[in-house]
């Protein structure tokens, strides 16, 4: 287990390495979750991203919301935010390109197929843009897998791939499709680390630009005793 979180640390320090000296961007998450019932947790979460390492920042969004566990493997989502779209060329550079407010209600089903966990997630996006009113489509496909247990409910350390594709009901109606692959640290049952890359590909860009992202996050679960 230590060999495989040692593996993990180097893969992602020759990445940082590479990504200094490519068009590589960074995408920064904070993610905050409290349960206030079996069923009923809250959430808020906030990124941050650049289109070169930790240069020309260009976006940022907060959001908040209420999720609601219908069974085991189901999970109803209500979320609501902000997401700021910059300029290219510098730091938050206006004037910007999209101002939107956003609220999406959004279902998640998890299926076990043996060690591996897949996951489908549909949204549906109500924005209110600085360019009208848009609706946008959102289906991502995951897959989970676990690199080793500490016991039956806490696994340390997994890898995850999702792809999703974004499209409209109007035309081109497909906008974006984006690939993220991400190994997981799961510190303790409150604490988690995600390091990956993702890559992004626009049909027509009308808000958040760039292609390449190394992505860094950290999602803290506050318990409820």
């Amino acid at each position: 287990m230590n060999k495989t979180i040692l593996l993990a640390i180097s893969f992602f320090l020759s990445f940082i390495g590479a990504a200094q000296e490519s068009s590589v961007g960074s995408w920064n998450i904070l993610n905050l979750k409290y349960p206030i019932h079996r069923k009923w947790s809250v959430f808020a979460e906030t990124q941050v991203r650049s289109l070169q390492f930790y240069d020309h920042f260009h976006y940022y969004e907060y959001k908040g919301g209420v999720n609601y566990k219908a069974s085991q493997f189901v999970t109803l989502t209500l979320g609501a935010g902000s997401y700021q779209t910059f300029q290219e060329g510098g730091d938050f550079l206006t004037p910007k390109k999209n101002d939107e407010f956003r609220l999406w209600p959004q279902i998640t089903i998890q299926t076990n197929l043996g060690a591996v966990k897949m996951e489908q997630r549909g949204r549906w996006e109500a924005r209110y843009t600085s360019n009208g009113y848009r609706n946008r489509y959102r289906y991502r496909l995951g897959f989970s897998y676990p690199l080793g247990q500490i016991s039956k409910k806490l696994e340390p350390l997994s890898i995850q791939c999702n792809n999703e594709i974004f499209f409209t009901n109007r035309e081109p109606y497909f906008e974006r499709n984006r690939f993220q692959i991400s190994t997981f640290f799961k510190i303790n049952e409150s604490n988690t680390i995600q390091l990956g890359y993702l890559h992004q590909f626009d049909y027509k860009i009308n808000d958040e630009i760039g292609r390449q992202f190394l992505v860094i996050g950290y999602a803290l679960e506050i318990q409820n005793d």
